[in-house]
């Protein structure tokens, strides 16, 4: 990935609470342009970091009355169970803050009711047309997987859906995930990546020559500009550029 833009930072605490406060920017930025907000949120445990700073140091700001949050995958489980990342982002961030609004993945249903029914809420709240996200939050996995478009999965090639059920069949399961149209329509796309088991996807994935379909963070290339890798000095370490 030529031209790629990436911030490094010197520990996970440190990229938490930079993407916490460029997370507030953008959103006041949007809710200044056109009255709303919209985020996919994402699981992992850098994006959980960057929940809890956003919850300790901006839940009194007035944006959260004008974010309306969604997310970028889901687990095949009800909302309360621990693997969920619905579970995650509301005991993180959701239940400090009175957002607009809150649509999960119900990874309760089978996976293709759950898909389904998570398109019809995104051309319900987006129209008909592929969303466009203010703000979509990503991680990237040992693999190079990002969302649940893991290597070699059916969903890499989905072109014609908003969200897709996915199976895994290394981790025997279906996930629930954006498809690579609705990741690359986003007006922003933020890889949030710290962990030196991070290190070597990340190489690959920024400098690499790999097929996409075995790093399927590569596929994620937004029109405008290309996404913003946020990384900590371990996730970074493999990089040369």
């Amino acid at each position: 990935m030529t031209g790629y833009r990436a911030s490094i930072h010197d520990g996970p605490r440190e990229l938490a609470r930079e993407a916490a406060r460029r997370f507030v920017e953008t959103a006041e930025a949007a809710v200044a342009e056109k009255g709303f907000f919209t985020v996919a949120l994402a699981g992992g445990s850098t994006p959980e970091a960057t929940y809890h700073e956003l919850a300790r140091d901006y839940a009194d700001r007035p944006l959260w009355g004008s974010t309306h949050v969604f997310f970028g995958d889901e687990r095949t489980v009800p909302p309360e169970d621990e693997d969920s990342n619905y579970r995650m982002a509301r005991e993180t961030l959701l239940d400090y803050v009175q957002t607009a609004g809150v649509y999960r993945m119900k990874g309760e249903l089978t996976p293709e009711m759950a898909a389904a029914e998570y398109e019809r809420d995104l051309q319900g709240f987006f129209g008909g047309d592929t969303p466009v996200f203010d703000l979509i939050l990503l991680g990237v996995g040992p693999d190079g997987h990002t969302a649940s478009l893991f290597p070699g999965t059916p969903a890499l090639d989905v072109r014609d859906r908003l969200a897709a059920a996915n199976p895994v069949e290394k981790l025997d399961t279906d996930r629930l995930t954006l498809t690579v149209p609705v990741l690359n329509a986003a007006r922003a796309v933020w890889f949030l990546v710290a962990g030196e088991d991070k290190a070597e996807a990340v190489a690959e994935v920024l400098e690499g020559d790999a097929d996409p379909h075995e790093y399927p963070s590569k596929l994620v290339r937004p029109d405008d500009g290309g996404p913003v890798w946020m990384l900590d000095r371990e996730a970074a370490s493999g990089l040369t550029g």
